[in-house]
This record gives C-alpha cells, structure tokens and sequence, in this order.
C-alpha cells in the first residue's frame, strides 16, 4: 500500500472516531438528539384534539404558576431578574407535567413534517390548538390567582404597561425575535439530557432571560397582561389583540430562522435519508425513528 493510501485510511480512521460508532454522517450525539426530536415532534402532531386542548391549557396554567412565583418573588425583592428566574418555576412545573407551550413547538414538529411524520395541516392545528389554549389557560388562572393576591395589582399594572407601551421599535422588534429564539434554544438543549436537574435549570434559564430582560414573548407576556387586567389596570383588549399581531410572528421568525433552520441545515443528511425511507414504507415510521423506538 502506498504511502498516500495508508494516509487516507488514517483519516478515515479519525473521522469514523470523531463521528462515534453509527454508520450515520454526523456524530452519534447528534443522530438521538435528532431521532428523540422527530419521534417526539410526530407524537405531537398526532394528537387528539381532546389531548390537544388539555395540554395546551394545562401549558397555560402552568405559565401561570410562574407568574404567581414571579410576583412573590418581585415584592418581596423588588428584582426583576430574581422575579424572572422564579417565573421559571412555572415552565419548570409545564415541562414534568407534559404540558405544551406554543413556542415549544417550532423546533420538534417542524422537524417531524419534514422527515415526512405529518402534515403542514397538522402543524397549523397543532400551532393554533396551542397558543388559543395557552392564552384560555392563563386568562382563566390569573382571575383566580388577582382574587387571591389583590397587593400585587399594582405591580402587574407597571410590569404590564412596560410590554404594550412601546409599539414595533427596532428594540421591541428585537426582543421578541430573541424571545422565540431564546425558547426554542432552551427546547433544543433539553433534547440533549433527560435528566430532572438538566429540565430544572433550563426552565430558570428561560425565566431569567425571557421574563427578566424583559422580552415580548406572545404567550408568557400575555399571562401577565390578562392578570393586569383582572386587577383593573385600564388595557383594553383591542390593544392586547394588535400588540399580539406583530409579537407572535416575530417569536415564530425568531425561533425559526435562528434555530431551526440551522439545525435542519446541520441535520440534512438524516433528514434525507428518513424522508425517503418514510417515503417508501409509509407505515408512518423512519428507519431512524424506528430503530430508536426499537
């Protein structure tokens, strides 16, 4: 064998180690975040409508757990990224409880219609589903929860008013894309581990920066200006509805283009391989999907 053989069998040799024991083209870290995001995302796609609604409303009671924890936690400190860090504790709560959240959403079922798992239909049902069921969940909690707690009306007016009082600014637009982004980032990273510590400090991750910072995100913010307004602060909800018409859309462009975009560029090569072979067996699952299943 010629010196110039030997070589490349040693590069074969060092790419075959960096990439791990798979025959797949990319590390095998990768393959299982891809094959747990499509199998999930496709569960998803495929539910019940009664299953829909539940979690999504269970998402948005959930959401508002974390805003009762936020205020305690505001009051008590005045803080807003201590404030924000506690309101993690409700996404903490929706991530054991398998409940759904609507920005958690477009990273797993994208993926899922693209590798040939569902429907773009399915996708706009499950979206829909979602986020009518988490601003119905949250609405409803956050009357009970102002009846419970009236000393914190004056802190859900301020907190409220800084979300709808500036209109789509270069930094209002920025930081709705950064709120989709950021979600979307946290869902992602929680594909990599299963463990209940990972979950918990993702959960105060997402708080800390989404609620602390104070970015415009659709669902989480919302929670908080249906509070503001059970407790009486003068929002009318045609102003809530037009603040929602361009917020929503700047966290799906957010958490698509930033993130799934390019995990979908990174992951092509398994993407085409359980397209074509979903494509051929159409029993609804890959090869990919279905050896982890296996």
């Amino acid at each position: 064998m010629t010196a110039h053989g030997r070589g490349r069998r040693q590069d074969d040799a060092e790419e075959r180690s960096r990439l791990g024991d798979s025959d797949e083209p990319v590390e095998d870290e990768l393959v299982a975040e891809f094959r747990s995001t499509v199998s999930e995302g496709a569960e998803r796609l495929h539910r019940t409508w009664r299953a829909l609604i539940i979690t999504g409303l269970f998402g948005g009671i959930d959401v508002a757990l974390g805003l009762m924890a936020m205020l305690a936690v505001l009051d008590a400190t005045g803080s807003k990224l201590l404030g924000g860090a506690a309101f993690g504790i409700g996404l903490f709560a929706l991530r054991l409880a398998h409940s759904e959240l609507f920005t958690e959403d477009f990273l797993l079922p994208i993926n899922a219609v693209l590798a040939r798992h569902g429907t773009w239909a399915q996708l706009l049902r499950l979206w829909t589903v979602t986020l009518v069921t988490n601003l119905a969940g949250g609405w409803l909690f956050t009357w009970i929860l102002v009846a419970a707690f009236p000393r914190f009306e004056d802190v859900l007016a301020s907190t409220a008013a800084g979300y709808l009082e500036k209109g789509p600014t270069a930094e209002t637009i920025a930081l709705a894309l950064l709120a989709g982004f950021t979600v979307t980032l946290v869902t992602r990273m929680g594909q990599g581990s299963s463990e209940g510590i990972v979950t918990l400090a993702n959960a105060l991750l997402s708080g800390f920066l989404v609620v602390g910072l104070g970015m415009l995100h659709g669902a989480l913010n919302s929670v908080v200006i249906f509070a503001a307004m059970h407790a009486g602060a003068p929002i009318p909800y045609t102003q809530w509805l037009v603040w929602m018409c361009w917020v929503i859309p700047l966290n799906i462009l957010g958490g698509l283009a930033i993130i799934t975009l390019p995990r979908l560029v990174r992951t092509a090569e398994l993407l085409r391989r359980e397209r074509a072979v979903h494509g051929a067996d159409g029993d609804g699952h890959g090869c990919l999907v279905r050896t982890a299943e296996e």
